[in-house]
């Protein structure tokens, strides 16, 4: 049997994946270990497993493709811990998984903004928004690990959905490395203004009195859970609409196709100072200092336990180099802290909490557990 066409085969493979190695470690290493490489390289070559020209013959070119194999691990880390250290040297993509408008959008960019000054680098937003915020968490979840993609993500997309789906396209608990919380805001119930109802107590008392026919629209799963365990604690049954955003739920609130929308400030509270629809109550433990005259839920209907807030944090997605991580974490906190943010989202009842990666992992763990016994407690059926 002839063995010349198989030997030419391997050898051209060889030399090829050789070639495209030799390739993808000359664009991946920093030029600052470039000398490293070369004497590694050279090392290698005198040791007989050189990559130029030795490669001849079905034995010594599976030797050389295994050669480079081997170089290539070994050389991994350092790459790893080089690019990390030089990062970023391109634009960051940020995804926010809702509508431009919402209050992850706002939250976001300025946040992003306060982010590429410390950076270096832009942070640019984009927003990918649908199924409760699923779709852009999907795209976080399955991008490179490579610190240039992130996630400004929220309760919805990082401790609730795994518990309103009946299959998620990523593992919730694994597909993220946490960067940092952001901060929190509660919600407020409010009602289109013809809605006869003052107050909370009265509208659940209309809400009593024609099951089913009162109406309520969510575009996220914090809107969407808050509405459910209110009727559920106050023992009526209400009929959801739902919405790709939350923009688009609170125009349809203002006229009229909906009865009452309970959203987070940065959509409800401008619409509720503007007179254009009318706010019942927050969703806080405490009143909240943006608007102390709406009582808490559970002031306006004599409950104890409801509490339900909205809060947004980064994430990566999961193998992103430590290093990258904390690089994110530093410029997160900072934008935490800087005093403009502060200022701009005080108003809507926004509250920063800067924090470590650490602690955004412990946080997500015990939020996730939190939203489910609520959406168990709620009788939500899964989607």
């Amino acid at each position: 049997m002839n063995d010349a066409p198989i030997q030419a085969r391997d050898t051209a493979v060889a030399s090829a994946v050789t070639s495209a190695v030799a390739s993808a470690v000359a664009s991946a290493v920093a030029s600052r270990i470039a000398p490293a490489i070369a004497s590694a390289a050279g090392k290698s070559n005198n040791q007989g497993w050189g990559f130029g020209g030795h490669c001849s013959g079905r034995r010594s070119a599976l030797r050389c493709l295994g050669a480079a194999v081997a170089f290539m691990l070994g050389l991994a880390g350092a790459p790893t811990a080089a690019l990390a250290q030089a990062y970023p040297v391109k634009p960051i993509k940020a995804i926010v998984p809702f509508a431009p408008g919402s209050s992850t959008d706002q939250i976001g960019r300025a946040f992003a903004a306060k982010m590429s000054d410390v950076l270096g680098q832009q942070i640019i937003v984009e927003n990918k928004a649908g199924v409760n915020g699923m779709l852009g968490a999907d795209a976080v979840a399955k991008a490179l690990p490579d610190g240039y993609t992130i996630l400004f993500g929220t309760n919805s997309t990082n401790a609730a959905l795994k518990s309103l789906m009946k299959k998620l396209p990523y593992d919730q608990d694994s597909a993220f490395a946490p960067i940092g919380f952001m901060g929190s805001v509660p919600l407020i119930v409010a009602v289109n203004n013809d809605v006869p109802a003052k107050t909370l107590r009265e509208f659940i008392d209309m809400a009593r009195a024609k099951p089913g026919q009162v109406t309520f629209a969510s575009a996220s799963t914090s809107q969407l859970v808050s509405s459910e365990m209110l009727a559920n604690m106050a023992g009526v049954t209400m009929t959801h609409v739902p919405y790709k955003s939350g923009p688009n739920a609170m125009t349809d609130l203002i006229g009229g196709q909906v009865m009452m929308f309970t959203a987070d400030f940065g959509v409800t509270l401008p619409q509720v100072k503007a007179g254009k629809i009318r706010g019942l109550a927050v969703t806080s433990i405490r009143r909240s200092a943006a608007i102390p005259e709406l009582p808490t839920v559970n002031e306006a209907l004599g409950l104890r336990g409801y509490e339900l807030i909205a809060y947004f944090a980064a994430f990566a997605p999961a193998g992103t180099p430590n290093e990258i991580v904390l690089k994110l974490n530093q410029a997160l906190n900072m934008a935490a802290r800087d005093r403009e943010i502060q200022e701009k989202f005080a108003s809507l009842g926004f509250e920063v909490e800067p924090g470590t990666p650490q602690a955004l992992a412990d946080r997500s763990r015990t939020e996730s557990a939190k939203w489910a016994k609520a959406i168990q407690d709620a009788r939500i059926e899964t989607q």
